[in-house]
């Protein structure tokens, strides 16, 4: 038997929370409503930023006691769109403090109403899609290294309009929701779940931050912000 510290178990403890966090927000917001998805969001975060032992703000930051600056909910920054391929290879590599060299390949390009995002696939083990985002409101109102929207191997994922059509089907067994007609699988990119990365609460972490084909001219006051 191999022996696990306690500190990888409370991180296994941590990215659950965070996983089953991200589960209920997509429920919720196909079973309630996006504005009551997001209110789960900010609780919870606030409750896991406060009391986790892996929580990312040092354990004199005042966010714990008053939870995180989020703006109000605006449903005109929740946007499905579709996920068109890179039309050619491209990678990024980011050199983080704690993993050494990270590889991103370039999935493919998402646009919406304020512009065209850069989906990433994180190409380690497991891989996973990374979504950051740095907009006009990046240094003023929100963080300045730009903030995360997607990052699915930490468990930050919105899903697809075919993860909630399969939903509204389930839920419609139960005589819960009518049914919707699905037009094509579309991402789901709601502004309102942007967050900061680690290094926006402890400068010793080394974060990769938004590239060139992720940032956004219009400043997107949504989300967490400082």
């Amino acid at each position: 038997m191999v022996a696990v510290g306690t500190g990888s178990l409370s991180l296994l403890d941590y990215r659950r929370r965070v996983a089953q966090l991200y589960a209920d927000i997509r429920e919720t917001a196909v079973r309630r409503s996006p504005r009551e998805a997001h209110e789960l969001w900010r609780t919870t975060r606030d409750q896991l930023y406060a009391t986790h032992v892996d929580s990312p703000l040092l354990p004199d930051d005042p966010r714990r006691r008053t939870g995180l600056p989020v703006a109000p909910y605006d449903p005109d920054l929740r946007f499905t769109a579709v996920l068109h391929a890179a039309d050619h290879a491209q990678e990024l590599r980011v050199t983080t403090g704690t993993d050494g060299e990270v590889v991103f390949s370039l999935l493919g390009r998402a646009r919406t109403p304020l512009g065209t995002l850069d989906l990433w696939w994180l190409s380690g083990y497991g891989g996973g899609v990374w979504l950051p985002v740095r907009d006009g409101s990046s240094g003023t109102s929100s963080y300045g290294g730009g903030r995360y929207l997607l990052d699915t191997v930490k468990g930050a994922d919105l899903g697809t309009t075919r993860d909630h059509e399969d939903l509204r089907d389930h839920l419609d067994e139960q005589g819960e929701q009518d049914d919707q007609d699905d037009d094509g699988e579309r991402l789901v990119l709601d502004l309102n779940f942007l967050y900061n990365p680690s290094c926006a609460y402890d400068p010793t972490w080394a974060c990769p931050l938004a590239p060139p084909g992720n940032r956004l001219d219009a400043a997107v006051d949504a989300g967490e912000l400082v």
